[in-house]
């Protein structure tokens, strides 16, 4: 696969989004410690961070870090209004954007340099567009590959620029924490550090065999090749969504198992109505869920029809709660996440006998029209009354 030999990738990430978000339509808020979501964090602005605010953290806790926090309730309309502006600055920058969430994406910038300037002068522009017709800042990081460019932008983070010159990845890459590496999360750093290896270098350093015995076979490869900067994956533009999710974080808040099922239940009807809207099916319904201890685990299930149906969805998704509820009563759970991924066309649905099985179809056709009309929640499932369903967010990646 061919790989630029020049840095030609960005990765652009706008900063604390949704909090930046409300200090840019509240100026009272500029400079100050914003935390979005009341009883979980679901957003943090700088200020806050600064003082050990953190994303997933208890409202509660949040405030006694820091008690001059500005809270205010998430407005999701108005973060997916500003993301869909931004990617027009980005799609207005280049043709090959490939978007990773509501808040960051790879642009390719190959090519561009005879007609409107180096990566570098792409990049400025970049960030000048998005504050003057957005408002927000952005950090970009520029360099060769994907995951440079997105290390890149982590490390210049907020509201900065940093390019990494193919001459001086390795130089750039070795000294950082082994936290950088894509896939090393609490648990794998855990293992590394105890083991004496914290940072990159230390993990180049390694040879494969010896990252495979202690991590995996799939893992071990991955972070050997990361840590010596190979990644041939290119910007991949125009690709319609693999997976529709949505994610709820729960607090630290013991939590009994009715209420996680209405969680789910809220979940499923967000995300089956957006495949609707979309004209989407799909055949993988996915559980994401994160412990106290901040580790994460994934069950999925594969059906043998893509479907958007509700219920269809519900009952596997249910399934995958009830296998994880041993890890649950052990661990605890701050967040719980839904998807359906491995996504066709609606029109390539196959009309599945008995006929009058799709009668389900026909009932969230009914309901989806009357939410449009009279609001969502002109029409509710008996099992969310009671139960407060918060704001839910789009699933993003790990």
């Amino acid at each position: 696969m061919f790989v630029s030999q020049t840095a030609t990738i960005l990765h652009a990430d706008l900063d604390a989004f949704y909090a930046s978000v409300e200090q840019r339509d509240e100026p009272q808020l500029r400079g100050r410690p914003v935390i979005v979501g009341g009883w979980v964090v679901l957003a943090a602005s700088y200020e806050a961070k600064a003082l050990g605010v953190r994303t997933a953290m208890s409202g509660s806790q949040a405030r006694r870090l820091c008690p001059q926090a500005v809270v205010v309730e998430p407005r999701i309309r108005a973060y997916s209004e500003a993301s869909k502006a931004v990617f027009e600055v980005f799609h207005d920058t280049t043709p090959l954007v490939e978007g990773l969430s509501i808040d960051e994406a790879f642009l390719d910038v190959r090519g561009l340099e005879r007609l409107v300037g180096t990566p570098t002068e792409i990049a400025v522009r970049l960030r000048r567009n998005v504050l003057e017709r957005v408002g927000l800042p952005i950090t970009v990081g520029v360099a060769r590959t994907k995951f440079l460019a997105k290390v890149a932008s982590g490390v210049a983070k907020p509201d900065g620029l940093l390019v990494v010159p193919p001459d001086r990845e390795l130089a750039f890459l070795h000294p950082l924490p082994v936290e950088r590496l894509w896939g090393v999360g609490a648990v794998t750093a855990a293992k590394l550090r105890s083991r004496g290896i914290a940072t990159v270098g230390q993990v180049a350093r390694l040879g494969e065999p010896t990252l495979v015995a202690m991590l995996g076979s799939a893992s071990g490869r991955h972070l050997h090749a990361l840590a010596h900067n190979r990644d041939s994956r290119p910007v991949r533009s125009g690709r319609r969504r693999g997976s529709i999710g949505s994610q709820r974080a729960l607090g630290r808040s013991p939590r009994s198992p009715e209420a996680i099922d209405a969680v789910v239940v809220a979940l499923v009807d967000r995300i089956t109505r957006r495949l609707r809207a979309a004209g989407r099916i799909g055949r993988t319904v996915v559980l994401r869920l994160r412990f106290d201890d901040y580790a994460l685990a994934t069950r999925s299930h594969t059906l043998p029809q893509a479907t958007a149906h509700t219920a269809t969805v519900l009952a596997v998704a249910r399934g995958l709660l009830a296998s994880a509820t041993p890890l649950i009563e052990q661990r605890g759970l701050t967040l719980v996440g839904v998807a359906v991924a491995n996504l066709d066309d609606d029109a390539f649905l196959q009309t599945a006998l008995p006929f009058d099985a799709q009668s389900g179809d026909a009932l969230d056709a009914a309901l989806d029209e009357v939410r449009a009309r009279f609001g969502m929640a002109a029409v509710t499932r008996a099992v969310l009354l009671g139960h407060d369903q918060g704001p839910a967010v789009p699933l993003l990646p790990d």
